[in-house]
């Protein structure tokens, strides 16, 4: 049985040079709807001269015929064939979905579309708005606060949290001004009238009139309509039909009818990228609809008790449960019941390596948390450390706000050129007294290690003794020399090491690199190349690479998306066995960073074992961080489900991924895109037209040549011609540039918050802003403006103290 979903998108989604190869390979359709249209189909859609496309009378015929001929392609290179279980399409794609079920032929449907174009395109009078980060409920609360539920009503119920209202011009303009306020975006949209609204009737009746002298076929596969979000019926046909004109799209609900069917579905989206993420959207958000069909229209309303609960209640105690009473009283761990006495000795035995928690007391106070040797070993009061968000998002004045706290925080250098980075560490210094501790990140530069051997002259020139190692897969020269360049004989004639390296890593055999000696050849290959001394090398064999390593589970940013649960416990273990191997004099520190956004999570990583914990995505909405308050404001509404995985821009070849904000943006299903055509394609010569065309248009807005001459600038400038010479030899290096182009756009973008190309921000983010969001919600945290990176740190450790506290006096510990 087939689990093929078949998806077509409407209006909207038109743009000159669509259609391309499409009308070559079928001549006789194109010529037949020329013929029914009286105009020239393939000159409007390839150069639309005079910019009919933008006109709904024009726009509605050209999106069917390209969508059909799009299915005919598809049909005919046996992608989905005749093996489909569901069809549906968005407002206009519906007849798209009709027609690949055999409810009309070709010519039909193209006259159906045709006067459907011709009603719609002569109503005016109206328009309608995208409202953006903005749950439907809410906003029909808004517009009934404001009395405009009369007038405005919501069109399309795209997505959980987006949604389309319609309505005269007046009163939406009206709508549009109070939803922005507490909506992320209220757009208004090019259209002339006030389409699927009762502002509708006149054309829905006209059309319902012109749908009578037809006759329809049985579909041959379930269409979803948009009206009922349930499968058509043989009889309603004119009346769903017509309907459609002025009731609302009930997208959501319809792909949650189909979410309801059966489970795995695979949506096909036909001749467009717009449905996919929506659909991907509502899988994540939704929960599935399970009756059966609704006759009457009169019940079909947004079912919005289906959105999955939020993590927004009170959070899980640690699973232990304790029994009985007096002396009798144990605990429960993982549902199996122990004694008094068998309890005692499980705790008095050293069953593992992690270091656990001392006797309760009756004050425990955030100085409790973490290592007090790393607390030490860092000059910190608190173990608790920010890390270095690329291009400066985690800031001077975020590092100087967690050095005067007690803290630290690591200055993102990743991206940034190194006149840029001097300048911000003469400040950073000017700023902080002695004993006020921070650091530097060092990102990893696989295709040009040139920038980090530059990197760490600086960091040495400067006297820098922490650096945070990010992206590292393996060790490099760079990194090497700056360890050893800090090694020293201390009094005892034991080794004392001044450059310390926080390792952030996800992977055993990277953390097993980083705790072991340098590598005998990279040491002897500095030692002959002068960067280090004799001394200094004879040393090396003593110490690790580093004395600190940060397990990295899921994240925003580079991720390999590891479970905090899985990945301490293995790298603990694994810490352990090194240690015992090499009898380092020093001990190697471990903490965790990834998914911390709550006490609880905080909790869990200490209980575990951690010495430290380190934050990341909370702390890019801050007052301190360097980004736009444009993506401030975004990353404030997030929750834990408004993130994807795209494809890292300066690992781009290798297909490394980023975990990206994914609400209210395009960039993670243009950046997936992009990849795609990158592994199919070895030259961009070879993309086929349209994409190539959409890819200029919608996603650079500037041609491929533009892009080649700014990226031609960009390494000339940086004094690195082999970049150009390999690429002028290599068209898929060439194209990799290019793409890699976006990526560096769409991060400029996100940090100035040009609100004209907001659907291009790349925003790294990971799911513990989201849980952080839901914490502080109700508070004056809940405002990105009070939320100080010092001040939410402190928030994060005393909440935490008071949860183990609470929780080693509840289990009798």
């Amino acid at each position: 049985m087939s689990n093929r979903v078949i998806m077509f998108p409407g209006q909207g989604t038109q743009s000159r040079g669509m259609g391309g190869a499409l009308f070559r390979q079928f001549p006789d359709l194109t010529l037949q709807a020329s013929d029914v249209l009286g105009y020239d189909l393939e000159d409007l859609c390839l150069n639309d001269p005079e910019q009919k496309l933008l006109r709904t009378q024009f726009a509605q015929p050209a999106i069917y015929v390209v969508n059909a001929l799009a299915y005919y392609q598809m049909v005919a290179e046996e992608k989905s064939g005749s093996d489909v279980a569901y069809g549906l399409g968005h407002s206009l794609g519906e007849y798209n979905a009709l027609l690949a079920a055999n409810v009309f032929d070709f010519q039909t449907g193209l006259n159906l579309v045709r006067r459907r174009g011709e009603l719609m395109g002569a109503a005016a009078g109206g328009g309608m708005a995208a409202i953006i980060g903005m749950a439907p409920e809410k906003i029909l609360a808004c517009l009934t606060e404001n009395n405009l539920h009369d007038n405005i009503c919501l069109a399309n119920y795209n997505t959980p949290d987006q949604s389309v209202i319609s309505g005269p011009l007046d009163g939406l303009n009206r709508a549009v001004s109070i939803l922005k306020q507490e909506a992320r975006a209220a757009i208004p949209l090019k259209v002339n009238a006030a389409f699927h609204s009762g502002y509708m009737k006149e054309a829905s009746e006209a059309f319902r009139d012109f749908l009578s002298q037809f006759r329809f076929q049985k579909p041959r596969f379930p269409v979803i309509s948009n009206l009922t979000a349930r499968p058509y019926e043989p009889d309603q046909m004119e009346r769903l039909l017509s309907g459609q004109i002025r009731g609302a799209v009930m997208w959501t609900d319809s792909i949650r009818y189909l979410m309801g069917r059966r489970e795995p579905l695979e949506f096909i989206e036909v001749n467009g990228t717009i449905l996919t993420p929506m659909v991907h959207n509502i899988r994540q958000q939704c929960t599935p609809i399970t009756d059966g069909p609704i006759k009457d229209l009169k019940q079909c309303t947004p079912i919005t008790d289906g959105l999955k609960k939020d993590l927004s209640g009170p959070f899980l105690q640690p699973p232990l449960t304790p029994f009985g009473h007096g002396e009798g009283t144990g605990v429960r761990l993982g549902g199996a019941r122990l004694s008094p006495d068998h309890q005692k000795r499980v705790q008095s035995e050293d069953l593992n390596p992690v270091r656990p928690f001392s006797d309760v007391r009756k004050d425990i106070s955030v100085h409790d948390l973490g290592n007090p040797g790393f607390k030490k070993a860092y000059g910190l009061d608190y173990a608790y450390l920010t890390g270095g968000m690329f291009r400066g998002i985690a800031s001077r004045e975020l590092v100087v706000a967690m050095g005067r706290a007690g803290m630290m925080g690591f200055f993102g250098t990743g991206g940034l050129p190194l006149d840029e980075i001097e300048r911000n560490i003469t400040w950073i210094q000017a700023q902080l007294t002695e004993g006020q501790t921070y650091g530097m990140n060092l990102l990893s530069n696989f295709y040009h290690q040139r920038m980090e051997e530059e990197t760490v002259e600086l960091y040495l020139k400067y006297h820098i003794r922490f650096v945070e190692a990010a992206a590292f897969i393996q060790i490099s020269p760079a990194l090497v020399r700056y360890r050893l360049a800090g090694l020293r004989r201390g009094k005892d004639g034991g080794v004392v090491c001044d450059n310390h390296i926080m390792a952030k890593c996800s992977r055993p055999e990277v953390v097993e690199q980083f705790m072991k000696p340098a590598q005998e050849r990279i040491v002897q290959k500095l030692l002959k190349d002068g960067k280090i001394t004799r001394a200094q090398a004879e040393m090396a064999q003593e110490v690790p690479m580093s004395n600190e390593i940060c397990v990295e589970a899921d994240s925003g940013g580079h991720t390999d998306m590891g479970i905090p649960t899985v990945l301490l416990p293995a790298m603990l273990v694994l810490k352990h066995r090194i240690e015992e191997k090499y009898q380092y004099n020093s001990p190697v520190f471990m903490g965790l960073a990834g998914g911390i956004g709550s006490p609880q999570a905080a909790l869990a990583a200490f209980i575990m074992g951690a010495d430290f914990i380190l934050t990341g995505s909370i702390n890019q909405c801050t007052v301190e961080a360097g980004i736009s308050d444009t993506v401030k404001n975004m990353l404030q509404g997030m929750n834990i489900q408004d993130t994807e995985y795209a494809p890292a821009g300066d690992m781009f070849e290798m297909g490394a991924r980023v975990q990206v904000l994914k609400r209210g943006v395009f960039f993670p299903g243009r950046a997936n895109r992009l990849y795609q055509l990158y592994t199919q394609y070895d030259a961009m010569e070879e993309i086929p037209q349209k994409t190539a065309q959409q890819i200029q248009e919608r996603y650079f807005r500037r041609s491929f040549a533009d892009v080649w001459h700014e990226t031609k600038a960009y390494w000339t400038d940086r004094n690195m011609p082999q970049e150009i010479r390999k690429a002028q030899e290599n068209p898929k290096h060439k194209m990799a540039l290019v793409f890699r182009w976006y990526f560096a756009h769409s991060i400029r973008l996100a940090l100035s918050g040009d609100p004209d190309y907001q659907v291009d921000y790349q925003v790294h983010t990971g799911p513990a802003l989201g849980v952080f969001n839901q914490w502080v919600k109700g508070t004056e945290l809940e405002n990105w403006r009070n939320r100080h990176v010092d001040r939410i740190a402190m928030k994060l450790l005393t909440e935490t103290a008071k949860l183990l506290q609470g929780s080693l006096h509840k289990y009798s510990f």
